[in-house]
């Protein structure tokens, strides 16, 4: 029998999350599970809405990858091109190690927003909320230096300036306030502060061509191409054996952090990984965000559908408000959950796996194969925005998922 940290090792994977996800599913559709029901009849409905979202944000489906880059698009105006092009990058990788730093830095710090909190845009004086608005911010913040140990050098994002980041600078960037609250600050410095620990105490992986720094990781990952070829699944891999450090404690088997790792009864093993759910949500968004400046610098990203759909409160509502997934007890749309506690494991895992289902119908539809039509496209087309839409639809106040989560700001 593999030893407790090979087990842990097992759970480090994009495969792990989509075969323990097919397993909940599984035992949905049998009518096994404690909290939700699964309609799979429904599921035509979730295509349809995801339909009308794509080709109405990209009619002629020239979808792009979803990840963080599109957040840095307001109005047409991409910021971030903005700033690539009056830069003086020495060479390609150079230029990949600031979009690393600002990728990594910037999805870490995407958690959800909560309901109230809006970024004031000094460029086009709109009041920004959710993901879109996290993004500009965290883009202003280090276009303005604020993760830099180098004057003069405001694009890059360096192990000391991370580790020295204070809650008050990530306030102030944010623009929080009383009158503009933004859940989870503290949890997303002292993730930031991790991070420049994590950075500092690997030079070998993040240091190999500069001071340490999380944009290293592109050096690290470059080595690891064969004839300039790497497979998404194995980006995602690297991010997990060293970034895993980083994530608030939870659960560790044979040593290992098991980081975006939750409990679930339903999931049976005969190994230490009984009951053990992964999701690596931010991990895997970050994975695809990393594909873009990897191909950047001259990189062919392959097998992206090796990464899953990504186990977040937009997606998992589609299902829900679908009526693709129901509650066994209607009370628990209007509890309060804790992020681990069986239910948002169940809603996870039950959305990675129907991400899968409506990916299948999404190209029947359109007649497209997997390669054409990768699911990041469709995540990005799709159903992320399907689910904001429906959630606005449905509850216009500041438009909150069906499931309520109780969120350190480290997770969605």
């Amino acid at each position: 029998m593999a030893s407790d940290a090979e087990a842990a090792l097992s759970l480090l994977s994009a495969a792990a999350v989509r075969e323990r996800a097919t397993v909940m599913l599984e035992k949905g559709l049998a009518d096994e599970l404690p909290h939700f029901r699964v309609d799979l009849g429904r599921l035509e409905a979730a295509v349809d809405v995801t339909l009308a979202a794509t080709t109405a944000a990209y009619p002629d489906l020239d979808i792009p990858f979803h990840s963080r880059w599109r957040h840095f698009v307001l109005d047409g105006d991409d910021r971030w091109a903005a700033i690539d092009a009056a830069a003086r990058w020495q060479d390609p990788a150079a230029r990949a190690r600031a979009e690393f730093d600002l990728a990594i830095v910037s999805v870490l710090l995407d958690a959800g927003a909560g309901p109230a909190w809006r970024f004031r845009d000094a460029v086009s004086g709109r009041d920004i909320g959710r993901s879109e608005g996290l993004a500009l911010a965290s883009l202003a913040l280090f276009a303005a230096g604020a993760f830099s140990a180098r004057p003069g050098e405001p694009l890059r994002a360096d192990a000391a300036a991370l580790e020295a980041l204070t809650d008050a600078s990530l306030l102030s960037g944010f623009q929080v306030s009383e009158a503009n609250p933004l859940a989870g600050v503290a949890g997303r410095s002292d993730l930031l502060r991790r991070l420049g620990r994590t950075v500092a105490a690997a030079p070998a992986i993040f240091g190999a061509k500069d001071a340490p720094r999380p944009g290293g990781l592109f050096d690290h990952l470059a080595s690891r191409a064969v004839a300039g070829r790497i497979e998404a699944a194995l980006i995602l891999q690297e991010l997990l054996l060293h970034l895993g450090p980083i994530w608030p404690s939870r659960i560790t088997l044979g040593g290992i952090a098991l980081g975006d790792c939750w409990r679930h009864p339903a999931i049976h093993t005969e190994d230490a990984t009984s009951e053990l759910v992964p999701f690596h949500k931010l991990s895997q968004w970050l994975a695809y965000s990393l594909i873009e400046p990897m191909e950047r610098a001259g990189f062919t990203v392959t097998a992206i559908d090796g990464l899953t759909g990504l186990a977040e409160y937009r997606n998992g509502g589609l299902f829900i408000d679908t009526g693709t997934l129901v509650f066994r007890d209607g009370e628990d749309q209007r509890r309060r959950h804790e992020v681990s506690s069986p239910l948002v494991v169940e809603w996870r895992a039950l959305t990675v796996a129907l991400l899968d289902r409506l990916a299948v119908q999404m190209r029947a539809r359109l007649g497209r194969d997997a390669k054409s039509l990768a699911l990041a496209r469709i995540l990005q087309g799709g159903t992320w925005s399907a689910g904001r839409m429906l959630a606005q639809r449905l509850r216009p106040d500041g438009a909150p998922p069906p499931v309520a989560v109780i969120s350190d700001g480290t997770v969605f």
